[in-house]
């Protein structure tokens, strides 16, 4: 199928970068938006993980990806569920994140770069590098950043303004992270303009 006419060139490990980079930036954003009191706050009915042990498990489970992965990154510490402040988050989740982003584009770089398989966990077979491993990782992110949305929703303490809307704002969340989406001078693609609602 032809690149439409009109479009940058397509970069491909690039592109999978930047969305990796996006995940974790909607990661940072719920963080910086979620009120403290919900941080280690009991879930309704006291059952299933706090907010912190959520965003903990998150940081973890990257760091198993590295350990069995790519070992001579050498992955950060682990956190400690019950410890772990707001602040300790932010920064160890954006820690973790810079080295699954080398992981991966090493992983990209094959068979020149050091990572020759993605493994998910010690039970599991190894993966060849490439969308499944990059789609498998931002899945996993999303399910929890999903469940900690909802808790404190739950907690009667929900997200508010950017906090509950900004995941969204892909074009501002990839200008945080230092890459444009769409070129200024990019043009739509003839007929994928909007639609007028009033002409139907």
């Amino acid at each position: 199928m032809p690149y439409p006419s009109g479009m940058p060139a397509f970069d491909f490990p690039q592109e999978i970068l930047q969305s990796y980079a996006l995940n974790d930036r909607m990661n940072q954003l719920v963080l910086e938006h979620l009120d403290a009191r919900a941080w280690q706050a009991k879930s309704p009915g006291d059952k299933g993980r706090t907010i912190a042990a959520i965003f903990a498990h998150v940081h973890n489970i990257r760091c198993k990806w590295l350990r069995l992965s790519a070992p001579h990154l050498k992955p950060p510490a682990r956190l400690d569920r019950g410890r772990i402040t707001q602040k300790q988050a932010q920064a160890a989740l954006a820690k973790s994140a810079r080295l699954c982003s080398q992981m991966l584009e090493e992983a990209l770089n094959a068979p020149q770069g050091r990572v020759r398989s993605f493994v998910r966990d010690g039970w599991a077979r190894p993966w060849p590098p490439g969308v499944a491993m990059l789609a498998y990782m931002i899945t996993h992110d999303a399910h929890h950043r999903g469940q900690v949305c909802m808790l404190a929703h739950q907690l009667g303490l929900p997200l508010k303004d950017r906090g509950a809307y900004g995941i969204w704002e892909w074009e501002r969340l990839a200008k945080e992270c230092g890459f444009e989406l769409a070129p200024r001078k990019t043009k739509r693609p003839a007929g994928t303009g909007r639609s007028n609602p009033r002409s139907k």
